[in-house]
């Protein structure tokens, strides 16, 4: 008996040791004061735009869907924002999550905006910002370091500019 209990709890502890063993680290999460996951994701016109390339200028960084009724009450403040900031080096980058380009496409159309958008088509880059509720918006330094990070849709254009000062050299 007192054989078969041994092998049992060997079998039991070698089991334990191999599970734990053999977790990977997680991905880094974007964090406010660290720096910002660096991705690569296309544009509506195919080109390749990648974080670490923007290092050296401010980035509002905001995580949407067309299907979000939040995201769209937003979309035209955050279209103001690019439109007003970008002279002043402000790079606006949306991330649209799950949605195909035409529905993107049709959707900006639909509202009359012209922002730029990145397609996250199989939502590879949310989990690497810890997203679980959208819009979500991450307001990047110069230096690629999250500075502040917003849930929730912004309720003017007013409330998005008081946090640039933030970012904003």
């Amino acid at each position: 008996m007192n054989k078969l209990l041994t092998a049992i709890l060997v079998t039991i502890l070698t089991t334990g040791l191999l599970i734990t063993g053999c977790t990977a680290d997680p991905e880094p999460i974007a964090t406010v004061g660290k720096p910002a996951p660096d991705f690569q994701l296309q544009n509506l016109d195919g080109q390749s735009i990648t974080l670490s390339n923007l290092k050296g200028k401010p980035v509002l960084v905001n995580f949407w869907a067309t299907w979000c009724s939040p995201c769209v009450s937003e979309m035209p403040y955050i279209q103001e924002i690019h439109e007003d900031w970008s002279d002043s080096g402000l790079m606006v980058l949306t991330i649209n999550m799950g949605d195909s380009a035409s529905e993107v496409e049709q959707f900006l159309q639909e509202h009359n905006l012209s922002l730029p958008v990145l397609l996250d088509t199989k939502k590879a880059i949310a989990p690497k910002y810890g997203i679980r509720a959208i819009p979500t918006t991450f307001f990047i330094d110069k230096d690629g370091i999250v500075r502040n990070k917003v849930i929730g849709a912004f309720p003017s254009k007013a409330a998005i500019e008081s946090r640039l000062d933030e970012i904003m050299p």
